[in-house]
Parts: C-alpha cells; structure tokens; sequence
C-alpha cells in the first residue's frame, strides 16, 4: 500500500501525468476513444478522487499504448533544438560583440558599437515588459516560439504533432504558458549577451583598439550628458564613468593616452553588463519563478467534455440487478460474490463459473477445504465486481469454469483474458454435457488467441481441482 501510495503522490504532482493526460484527450477527440475497460476498472480502484482517476488511466494506457515513451522522444528533440539554439544565439553573441569592435582600422565609434550590441536587445525587451502590462499585445518571447518550432522540426513521427499541442494546452489552462516561453528566451538572450561580454573582455585583452564618439549632429557637451547618464548605473557596480576630459578628447581628432582606451573599454563593457546581461538574468528569474508557481496550480479541468463523459464510467450509477428467480441459497451466493474481498492479503485459491447456462452442482462437492467459492458470474455487474476484488486481493490459483456446450463468445473470451492477467496462475475448464469437439476447438483457438496456453485448458473438472489442491495453505481456510 505503501508503493502505490507513493506511485498515487508521483502521479499527481508530476508534469508529465497530465500532460499525458491532455495528449489522449486530444488522440481520443480525433481518432475516436481507446478500448480501456481494464484501464478504468484499476483507475476507479487506485484513484480516491476523480481527478486522480483520470491521471491514473491516462498513465496506464499512456503506458499501454506507448505514448509515454512519444512524450519522451518529443522531450528528447525539445531538448536538442535548445542546444542547437545555444550554439546559434552564442555564436550570435560573439559574433556581434566582434563586428561591434573591429571595423577594419581598430577605431571604434563608440554609440555605433553600443547600438550593436544592445539594440535587439532592448526592442525585445522593452516589446516583452509592454506584453506583459498591456495583456492585448501579443508576447513577444519570439526565441520561445522559435525553440516550439524547431523542435516540431526534429520531433517525427506518428502522433508527434499532439505532444506539442498538448503541452501548449496544459500551460495555457494553469497560465503557466508565457513565463515558460519567457524563461526560454530569456536564457537564450542571456547566453548571447554573456558570450557578447567574454568575447569583448578577450578581444580587449588581446588587441588594441581606439575609441571616439563621431558625430554629425550632436554637441561635445551632449555625448558628456549621454556618457555620464549611461555610465551612472554601471559606476554602481565598479565600472568607472571616464573624466570629463577624456569624453571631450574622445571626438577623433586628437590621440588619447592608454589610459583613456582602457576607461573607455570598461564604461563599454559596464553598459553591456548592466543593461543587456543584468536584465535578462532578473527577468529569467522573475520568469522561472512564476512558472514554477503557476505550474504548482496545475490541473485536471473536469468540465471538458471527454472527462464528463468519463466520469459516468468512474462512477457509474448503481444498477439494478433484474430478478429472474426467487432468491434462493444460489442466489444469494451470486449476489455476495459480486462484492470486493475486505482484506489486503493474498487468496490461495478460487473457483468461479462464467455464465454457465445449465450450471451443475455448485460448489463442486470436491472443492478442496481450503479453497474459495466465488460463484457464478452472469452478467457485467459482477464482472466488474470480480476484477475489482482481483486488484484488491490478488489469487495464487484460480479456477475459471466455461459452458463448453454454448459457441465461445468474445466478450466472456475477453474477460477471461482481463481476469488471467490479473490473477497469479489461472486454470480455465469447459464444461459440456455431450462432447462437441469442434465447439471446444473453437474455445481452445479463441482462448490461446487470448494468451491463455493450451496446457492451462481443461474439459473435466478433476485434473483442475487436483491441481487446485496444490495450493492449499496454513491459515488459508475460508469460503466466500
């Protein structure tokens, strides 16, 4: 209990279970619903609440029918078109810091190598905060949008196209959806800028390089105003503003000492630290943070149609069973086997009949002491029953009787399957009054397509009942 309480927690808290859970939503809306009966059957066991149910069966047929593996592979290709785009926008960075710096004569205009480097950088940014304040404008995370879209490049596949649309989705629904986008890009920006800075501090380092304000239009005393206002901030941080003097020098026409190049690289590299870098980080922060909080508010919308659906069959309305014969010792023997066992602990060994038309005897007079009668199985309500107490007290042997004389139906044919796959070793016996060996070839066929061995088959009661007795156990004496 303790396991699946833990599988029960992992399930609910995980992402990926309702991401999952949307990507069947969306399969199930386009191609029609899956065959799940045995899926709903141990998620209405192992769920307490509805929307632990829908987690439940969305991770058992995600398992099933190998869609979380496809989530897997989309994770995977997400995975590499952000590295692609890593190397892209580093590249992008450097490249710019470099274009920034050598114009073929190593003098660099100073507001022109700042506009490189920071130009796009603001737009976007400045475009990203008005997305964020005026909710009308569309969010401007182009880089985000740019990593989905690779990303649906490399992922193929069948069905490769719903892992997308259903992780969109399911962020849209917790408003986890933009900041996510917003974390995306801003660590790409992040990145271009911090390899912007490392490759401006390694040029720096290794070449030398002159620097001036040309200009047409505006005054020596205006770039002085706009030096020392964009140099205010970084000198907060250790980047000195240079002297005035220097600023005035700066236009070109006179030849500067060192020391004045090395004031100007570092008011450069100041200003690309505090507004290019520092804002990325604080809105990469800023963004990951409210992910991860909207994230903590994920869930299941029950409303939607395919769950309102489903939860008929979750909790499906008491049925009414009609009444065929008086109820007798038999009958109520059937009804009390519909009931799920109370205890946790293992059954050694059962017998049941399914849908046995001219049933004999019942119980076998040579039933094993030790073993458990479960009666006759008729119709779907005790169908369910039974495979319910099969989850909730598996069987070590058990002992599923057929009416051989009747044509071997499909759905009693999957439900011996369902009930084979869930008990520990099964025994199935046809029954019939007068020998038919075309008819049991028919069941024998049916039920090895089913996955039930032909050895484990059985035309008489005897040799299942001997091996039965097998299973007898200490302490295992109890009759339903």
């Amino acid at each position: 209990m303790d396991s699946l309480s833990k599988r029960t927690d992992h399930i609910n808290k995980s992402f990926k279970s309702y991401w999952l859970a949307e990507t069947l939503r969306l399969r199930e809306a386009h191609r029609g619903p899956f065959e799940d009966a045995a899926e709903v059957r141990r998620a209405r066991i192992e769920g307490k609440t509805f929307a632990q149910q829908i987690l439940w069966r969305a991770h058992l047929l995600g398992t099933r029918e190998k869609f979380d593996q496809k989530l897997d592979n989309w994770v995977g290709a997400a995975r590499w078109a952000f590295v692609v785009l890593i190397l892209l926008v580093a590249i992008g960075g450097a490249g710019a810091a470099l274009s920034a710096l050598d114009t073929g004569t190593r003098s660099v205009n100073l507001l022109v190598a700042l506009g490189a480097l920071l130009g796009l950088h603001a737009i976007t940014f400045i475009l990203w905060l008005i997305s964020i304040a005026v909710r009308t404008v569309p969010d401007s995370t182009w880089l985000g949008q740019a990593w989905l879209w690779l990303t649906a490049r490399l992922a193929r596949g069948p069905d490769s196209a719903l892992a997308p649309r259903a992780l969109v989705r399911v962020l849209q629904r917790c408003g986890a959806f933009r900041w996510v986008l917003a974390s995306i890009s801003h660590v790409l920006w992040a990145t271009a800028l911090l390899c912007a800075v490392l490759t401006l501090l390694i040029t720096l380092s290794a070449r030398r390089f002159t620097f001036n304000w040309e200009t047409t239009l505006l005054s020596p005393d205006a770039f002085v105003s706009i030096t020392q206002a964009l140099g205010w901030l970084p000198s907060l941080l250790g980047f000195p503003i240079p002297a005035e003097s220097v600023i005035r020098a700066s236009d070109g026409l006179e030849a500067l000492p060192p020391s004045a190049q090395v004031a100007w690289s570092t008011w450069l590299v100041g200003c690309v630290v505090v507004y290019g870098l520092l804002p990325r980080l604080i809105a990469l922060a800023s963004s990951v943070s409210l992910a991860r909080r909207y994230l903590d508010r994920i869930s299941i919308d029950e409303h939607l149609p395919a769950y309102v659906e489903l939860r008929n069959r979750f909790q499906p309305p008491s049925e009414r069973m009609k009444a065929d014969a008086p109820a007798g010792p038999e009958v109520l023997r059937r009804q009390h086997a519909a009931m799920p066992p109370a205890s946790g602990s293992h059954r050694s060994a059962v017998i049941v009949g399914i849908e046995l038309g001219n049933p004999p005897a019942w119980p076998p007079s040579d039933l094993p002491t030790h073993a458990q009668d479960a009666g006759i199985i008729d119709d779907r309500a005790q169908r369910h029953a039974f495979l319910d107490s099969l989850h909730a007290q598996p069987v070590r042997r058990l002992i599923l009787v057929c009416d051989g004389s009747q044509t071997p139906d499909r759905g009693v044919v999957h439900f011996v399957g369902e009930v084979v796959d869930l008990a520990g070793d099964t025994r199935v016996v046809l029954l019939a009054e007068e020998s038919r060996p075309q008819r049991q070839a028919s069941w024998k066929e049916r039920l090895s397509a089913a996955g039930i061995n032909a050895d484990h088959i059985f035309t008489t009661l005897e040799p299942a009942l001997a091996w039965l007795e097998d299973a007898h156990e200490p302490g295992s004496a109890n009759r339903l």
